[in-house]
């Protein structure tokens, strides 16, 4: 008898023992979700980095050798502007005439390229990036190659507050990466302002709708301001799409998180995006804007490609989203994605937006609320 309550007491203890550890687990998923994700993904990825150690080592190695440098690791980054050659903005050897159409894979790409997510100064990226190729530029940071005819004109709209310090890393990269696709191209930051929690997809919709005021681009590239490239074979041209670009990226262990993943990078031409209607509005805080455009995309009949292999690996740049709010109601919404695609999007926008040409992209300024979006 008393071997039996010794056992009801050991089992009872281990109940109760594992209901405080869920407790505690689910309490560090709700305030910390981009860790717990992060820690996870790393732990299923030792078995496949093992598995594919050495396969990984000779690519690597292959594509040093191949593009004449090496990648820099987050622990090599140098401060300031000290690899001025990432700044290369127009080839000093180009054969095509401008009569001529930009190939979609012109020899002035070169792959891997060096990442640095060091700090850096808006002020640092514009004399570099601009350099003596200032005339080049549009008001607004609009430019278009002049040794060939553009294949594709592609907008990127990028969403944004609070990230000033990440901004100028991502256009020190994106913009020289852009110019050697030999793309023409428009960035448009647009930025939240008000009390209410950030609202990514909406944010979208804005800097679709005003970036069509300034330009018939043939497609548009949603970006996050985080997200660095690492390659510049990750074409962002319009062929292709919809097309989710950030498919490996760092914080990972760049591992797609889940087939139906839609963050980070992602394009769609401008027909798509009016026949899924845009983005949901009804995404305030973060998460579930990505898979609601992911059923939207599949609802209006489209398929979605990826780049293949390490072509879309990604740098990401450290942060804590900020104090922004992870949205709890977003499982609701995603279950209501087809009803609401028809209601809620590009079509029951409103806003008044504050439009500002920098020498390097468009400042849109818009405060969002919560009748921005009436349904």
């Amino acid at each position: 008898m008393a071997r039996r309550s010794g056992v009801r007491g050991k089992l009872f203890a281990g109940l109760s023992f594992a209901m405080v550890l869920s407790t505690y687990t689910m309490y560090f998923a709700y305030t910390s979700p981009g860790k717990v994700s992060e820690y996870w993904f790393m732990a299923m990825a030792v078995q496949e980095r093992m598995k594919t150690q050495g396969k990984q080592a000779l690519t690597q190695v292959m594509g040093s050798s191949i593009s004449g440098h090496t990648r820099t690791t987050e622990g090599d980054s140098v401060s300031g502007l000290e690899h001025e050659q990432d700044f290369l903005v127009w080839p000093q050897h180009s054969t095509s005439l401008p009569s001529d159409l930009c190939s979609e894979r012109p020899p002035t790409m070169k792959g891997p390229m060096s990442v640095n997510t060091s700090v850096v100064g808006l002020a640092e990226v514009e004399r570099h990036v601009l350099g003596t190729a200032a005339d080049d530029f549009a008001p607004g940071g609009h430019w278009r190659p002049g040794d060939c005819t553009p294949r594709w004109r592609v907008a990127i709209v990028i969403p944004f507050r609070n990230r000033h310090e990440h901004l100028p890393i991502l256009l020190r990269h994106l913009i020289p990466m852009l110019q050697r696709q030999r793309l023409q191209f428009g960035l448009y930051v647009v930025e939240q302002t008000g009390d209410e929690p950030f609202n990514r997809a909406m944010l979208f919709n804005v800097g679709f709708l005003e970036a069509l005021k300034d330009h018939p681009w043939d497609c548009m590239i949603f970006h996050d301001v985080d997200h660095i490239p690492e390659s510049d074979w990750n074409y962002y041209g319009c062929n292709d799409m919809p097309r989710h670009y950030a498919v490996k990226l760092d914080k990972y262990s760049y591992m797609l998180p889940y087939e139906e993943f839609f963050g980070g990078v992602s394009g769609l031409t401008v027909e798509q995006i009016r026949q899924t209607n845009g983005f949901a509005n009804g995404f305030w805080g973060w998460g579930g804007e990505d898979d609601d455009m992911w059923n939207r995309v599949h609802n209006a009949g489209y398929s979605m490609s990826r780049p293949p292999g390490d072509i879309g690996r990604y740098r990401s740049i450290r942060h804590h989203h900020h104090g922004e709010v992870q949205f709890l109601g977003r499982f609701a919404l995603l279950r209501e994605s087809k009803e609401r695609q028809l209601i809620d999007g590009l079509n029951n926008l409103q806003y008044s937006p504050l439009v500002v040409r920098r020498p390097l992209y468009t400042n849109i300024t818009v405060k969002l609320s919560r009748d921005s979006a009436p349904l």
